[in-house]
């Protein structure tokens, strides 16, 4: 199984942005994928997680209003849309998969792509 993550960037406060992630080498119909992000000096955080089986879903209070995940069935690739980024956004956003859904929720999915680093500052 491979994840590839792509789309982070420098934005200023306010602004939006779409980190995806490609997943392939899944030998399983359903799983459950999302994100995690750590800031220097800080814990890695959950962020926002879907599973591609029932649609449930999970987000961090942080970022609820905030950011949505979407999914491409067809490209097997997930979205993280961003919006009204703030500064404390700030961090590598790492993506992850596996299943069931509360494995990969509490941060034992077997599966973890690069980080892509998102910064938010004016």
């Amino acid at each position: 199984v491979q994840l590839q993550a792509f789309g982070g960037g420098l934005v200023q406060p306010g602004d939006s942005l779409t980190l995806s992630c490609a997943a392939s080498g899944f030998n399983r119909d359903y799983y459950a994928i999302g994100w995690f992000r750590q800031a220097p000096g800080k814990e890695r955080e959950g962020v926002y997680f879907i599973s591609t089986g029932d649609g449930s879903r999970w987000e961090a209070d942080s970022v609820k209003g905030r950011f949505t995940m979407s999914r491409d069935n067809a490209r097997n690739t997930v979205s993280l849309h961003m919006n009204n980024l703030k500064p404390e956004d700030t961090a590598v956003y790492y993506c992850t998969a596996d299943y069931p859904f509360p494995r990969v929720v509490n941060g034992r999915g077997t599966y973890w792509g690069q980080g892509t680093q998102v910064t938010v500052s004016s």
